[in-house]
């Protein structure tokens, strides 16, 4: 049967058919990233300062950048930035980009797995849900077998999984064209046993002639750090700006930013707030809104052009191109910097974006040996408010240091002694449980102190140790075991199986993990903060009564050595260069019992509650000796795991004939 129609109809159902044709099988146009980013881009309000539409122009500096990692031109794009500086969101416009634009199958790669599960939740999540081209394509998660799972997400064309440094599964599951690497200068040394995780992710591009690498972070330490190597093997672009008063373009360079003071009876006072930046080229001094108004007027100049058409393209950008930043911030920073090792590096990594280069591998037994101070061993000096020990276990002996901390992390040695006897029999610990149970030390007015912590090494005779533990069952000590691979200073405990009447006990002692590099960089920093002037305290100093060379030689008888790696990068290392290191490990486990015991979140108000119990303690002079301590006045005290021992408390430890003090 022939439907008849009219010329009318018949020109309606070919507009019909043209615009459904147009609307669904059109080519997507073709934009830059930068340039999608500001067409289709939605900043989520729990995932950045200022939500709605993504406009480039408010970092003037990402644009070139962005387009760098959507250029075919560009193999591989390396962002080493500052925090704060939009690194991230260039991964993740990215993956918005090849998500819409040029589907693929894609590979995120975070330091940990607990960072890939925060990222999903928090940023990615929300950009696929409040962006309206991408809303549609990732199925809902509660919808089922939607192939949107916290670490794998499928579209069209493609797929996004997210995987951490430290799994090797993770990184070789599947061929990948595009890879994100954030936070490289964060990652692992090897990813489990496999080796290297940047080079694991990487070998997953091989068999695309189109492959995309992408690597954003902020630098770490000179030498040892990935970011850094992989920036310097790039074109290595910067950020030019003019100058508003003469034009010439110029880097900004924290050495061209100065600030007034004022003279006071102690000497130069700093104000900060006057801070500004100073023009290279002519007497210009540049105010924030100098500095914010020339950003889009920037551009990217590469180093070395020649090695553009290679491929790589890197970018470098520092927190004095921030448009949230003003100078006096910065030079408030920097101040607060000063004479603290561990704040300094933060400045330079994370504010200037530059590598931090160690200016010694290892402190000066001599120059410390030299500064020993007159206050008497054992006695307690007036700034130190909690004392804790350090245990070392040796095959015939206890090596122990009892350690004053006060306000800042300041420490006063107290004391060090050596108790002789194998650990594998019952004498030197029973010796022992008199220092740990009825111990006390005697503080300037007479008064007595006792330890609020203690942190022993479990890592030798782990057997005594382990059952000494159960059977003193005190709240106040801690079993570690070092561990020079962690990242992280202090881990939770963690229960330990033992045997017991030839029975296997699953709960049988707790063992804190500690990352021993980590408390080695921190006294190493420590110990070469110049001497302060009379009277005067330093945040991280170490006071010393006068112990023998030998103990100055011990404490420092590691170094931190530079090593090659299997990936192409430096890894520093603490090596010992004499064979005896007993003091710096029990420095070492003190430290940790102090962490332990929450002085790092000490505010200065906690301090001031803690000289006033203690004060409000020390004015009772007639304090008898076998009454009982009060409790560690700290108002971060860990409830005990274990119930306070039951034997009586004798008079006071005296030092038997086995006890031992080597550097008097």
């Amino acid at each position: 049967m022939t439907i008849q129609t009219s010329p009318e109809a018949r020109k309606k159902l070919r507009r019909i058919i043209r615009d459904a044709f147009r609307r669904h099988f059109r080519p997507l146009p073709k934009l830059t990233l930068s340039e999608w980013a500001d067409t289709y881009r939605k900043l989520s309000p729990e995932a950045s300062a200022e939500p709605g539409q993504w406009y480039t122009d408010r970092v003037p500096y990402l644009r070139e950048a962005l387009d760098a990692a959507g250029d075919p031109a560009c193999e591989q794009a390396v962002y080493m930035f500052s925090s704060q500086s939009s690194k991230t969101e260039i991964i993740l416009n990215a993956l918005g980009y090849f998500c819409h634009q040029d589907p693929a199958p894609i590979l995120l790669v975070e330091p940990r797995v607990e960072d890939c599960k925060a990222l999903s939740k928090d940023r990615i999540s929300p950009m696929l849900r409040d962006s309206p081209v991408l809303r549609g394509l990732v199925r809902d998660a509660r919808t089922r077998d939607s192939g949107n799972t916290v670490l794998h997400k499928q579209f069209p064309g493609g797929h996004l999984t997210l995987a951490g440094a430290n799994s090797a599964a993770g990184l070789s599951m599947r061929p990948i064209r595009v890879v994100g690497l954030d936070e490289v200068s964060r990652y692992p040394a090897s990813a489990g046993t496999e080796g290297d995780p940047v080079s694991l992710a990487t070998k997953r591009t091989t068999t695309f002639w189109n492959r995309k690498i992408i690597m954003a972070s902020s630098p770490a330490i000179e030498g040892a750090c990935r970011i850094t190597a992989a920036y310097e093997e790039t074109d290595q672009r910067k950020f030019h700006v003019p100058c508003p008063k003469c034009g010439a373009f110029q880097i900004l360079e924290w050495s061209r930013v100065e600030w007034s003071k004022d003279e006071t009876g102690h000497g130069r006072k700093h104000r900060p707030h006057t801070a500004r930046y100073c023009c290279i080229h002519c007497p210009a001094e540049w105010t924030d809104a100098d500095r914010w108004r020339v950003l889009p007027m920037g551009k990217w100049v590469p180093t070395y052009p020649d090695r553009t058409a290679e491929g790589r393209w890197g970018f470098w950008i520092s927190q004095l191109y921030s448009p949230w930043k003003k100078l006096g911030e910065l030079a408030v920073e920097y101040l607060d910097s000063r004479d603290n090792v561990e704040r300094e590096k933060a400045f330079q990594n994370t504010v200037l974006g530059l590598p931090f280069r160690i200016k010694g591998e290892g402190a000066d037994a001599e120059r410390l040996w030299e500064r020993r101070e007159n206050y008497r061993r054992g006695e307690v000096p007036d700034g130190a408010l909690v004392l804790v020990a350090g245990v070392d276990v040796h095959p015939d002996r206890l090596e122990c240091e009892i350690v004053g901390y006060g306000r800042g992390l300041e420490s006063w040695s107290i004391d060090y002694l050596v108790l002789q006897g194998d650990p594998t029999k019952p004498d030197v610990w029973d010796e022992f449980d008199e220092l740990v149970r009825t111990a006390t030390w005697d503080r300037s007015d007479g008064s007595l102190a006792r330890l609020s912590r203690l942190a022993v090494d479990s890592g030798d005779s782990t057997a005594a140790v382990y059952a000494w533990w159960r059977r003193i069952n005190d709240a106040r000590v801690m079993l570690v075991k070092g561990d020079g691979r962690k990242d992280m200073p202090l881990s939770s405990p963690t229960w330990v199986e033992v045997s017991r009447g030839g029975k296997k006990v699953k709960r049988g002692v707790q063992v804190w993990s500690l990352g021993v590099d980590w408390f080695k960089d921190e006294l190493s920093g420590h110990l070469r903060l110049a001497k302060p002037e009379e009277g005067q305290s330093m945040p991280g100093y170490c006071h010393f009564p006068a112990y023998g060379r030998d103990y100055f030689d011990q404490l420092t008888a590691e170094e931190k050595i530079l090593e090659s790696s299997k990936a192409g990068y430096g890894v520093y290392r603490w090596h010992k260069v004499r064979p005896r290191n007993e003091a710096l490990d029990c420095r070492v486990y003190a430290r940790a019992a102090a962490m332990a015991q929450r002085l790092d979140a000490f505010r200065p108000r906690d301090w001031d509650v803690l000289e006033e119990r203690i004060g409000v303690r020390l004015s009772v002079k007639a304090l008898p000796v076998a009454e009982p301590s009060p409790p560690p006045p700290d108002p971060y005290r860990i409830p005990p795991p274990v119930q306070p021992p039951t034997r009586p408390a004798v008079a006071r430890y005296g030092r038997r004939r086995s006890v031992q003090s080597p550097y008097s």
